[in-house]
């Protein structure tokens, strides 16, 4: 062998792989060691974690509506990639989109640096020959996701950008206590976390604590599931994962917890939880995964009391950052330093698929119009406003 001949990179040797994809309980959970090591080896998120993804698979509802797609990449014994995805079927449709999407913030491949960028992009080639999917819809994809690889690919997969995006909001600085922080925001800010505090102070003592690891979460879930469910019903909605006595929550916390992840901030009043957030620590950031309050003690602002002693907290631990997560909640953005867009994906594989693009894209051209129009409209004075040249007037439309 000449001694200065250049190393085969993995790159180089697409038949060194071996694809799979995994569609059956019994090899996800043969799986789970393999999942694992990368998992720790690739530095996922725990949305991208073996344990995370069989709870949610294990729990969820509607499981006849469900199959999963999980794709991975093998050398020899050593597993270098997942494309962690899963089927559902809802409004008549049949979905490719990302494993535990419904309880996962942030989306991505697992990714061992080895592994090329070619071949996961033969490994999606393989998930989307498989079928059994009307349309895949990948969303919440971060900037720096490894999707990426697969999405930039030069000579193209198919990949279509979606105009559907999503907000994720962080609040990150340079302040080495949790009182610079505190100090940073507006004096309106300050006195109304002051006056809060001092609202709920009459009805009792007010303790903000971190629930120890030895103490157990059940009774705190309880409250939170109940809390959410009224919440919900306040808002003509429903959700599976806080019905009385749904397992998917708890085993999702107990992944948390078994990870060393779990961080759970209560706020109490004279021994009553006025308001929850459960979070977990990864990378140096504490994440904000679930949050709720009791809408009873709403004059006390119970919830923005709570976030504000936990960013204190986070801070005077050392964390970089605090990550509300998705959503735009007004509480999100109004303490939130940065922002980051979390982009989509969007395809068809069949005829039923194309339609049902096409459907959407034309809904969305004609709302854009609309909204155009009234912008016209709007930017015309009063005595101006109906009656243009080739448009209906208003009482018309």
């Amino acid at each position: 062998m000449n001694a200065h001949a250049p190393m085969a990179r993995l790159d180089d040797r697409l038949e060194d792989y071996r694809l799979e994809i995994v569609d059956s309980d019994a090899r996800l959970a043969e799986i789970g060691a393999a999942w694992n090591a990368l998992w720790r080896r690739g530095g996922g998120l725990i949305f991208q974690s073996h344990d995370w993804v069989a709870a949610w698979w294990k729990t969820v509802p509607g499981r006849d509506g469900r199959q999963l797609r999980i794709g991975l990449i093998w050398r020899g014994e050593e597993l270098l990639a997942i494309l962690p995805l899963a089927i559902q079927r809802r409004k008549g449709l049949n979905f490719l989109e990302w494993a535990a999407n419904d309880c996962s913030d942030y989306a991505d491949v697992l990714m061992d640096p080895r592994c090329s960028a070619a071949a996961l992009k033969r490994l999606w080639q393989q998930v989307v020959a498989a079928g059994g999917f009307d349309l895949y819809f990948l969303n919440r994809l971060r900037p720096e996701g490894k999707f990426r690889a697969v999405m930039n690919a030069p000579d193209g997969v198919g990949l279509s950008a979606n105009h559907r995006t999503e907000t994720a909001s962080q609040v990150a600085g340079d302040w080495t206590t949790g009182a610079q922080w505190f100090e940073s925001q507006s004096k309106k800010t300050r006195q109304n976390y002051r006056r809060g505090r001092k609202a709920l102070e009459e009805s009792g003592k007010v303790v903000f604590r971190l629930l120890p690891l030895d103490e157990p979460a059940g009774p705190v879930l309880t409250r939170l599931s109940d809390l959410k469910r009224q919440w919900l019903a306040d808002s003509g909605r429903v959700s599976p994962l806080y019905e009385a006595g749904a397992p998917a929550l708890p085993a999702l916390v107990e992944v948390l917890a078994a990870a060393g992840a779990l961080r759970i901030f209560v706020l109490e009043c004279e021994g009553t939880t006025v308001a929850i957030s459960v979070n977990f620590v990864q990378h140096g950031t504490l994440m904000a995964f679930l949050t709720s309050y009791d809408p009873t003690f709403e004059r006390g602002s119970p919830g923005m009391v709570l976030l504000m002693d936990y960013v204190q907290w986070s801070i005077d631990q050392g964390h970089s950052m605090v990550d509300f997560l998705c959503g735009e909640e007004p509480f999100k953005v109004r303490f939130a330093t940065q922002q980051i867009t979390l982009t989509s994906v969007m395809g068809p594989r069949t005829l039923k698929g194309r339609l049902a693009m096409l459907v959407d894209q034309t809904r969305r051209s004609v709302q854009s119009a609309l909204e155009a129009r009234r912008a016209r409209r709007a930017a015309l004075p009063p005595d101006a406003a109906a009656g243009q040249p080739g448009e209906p007037a208003p009482e018309q439309t």
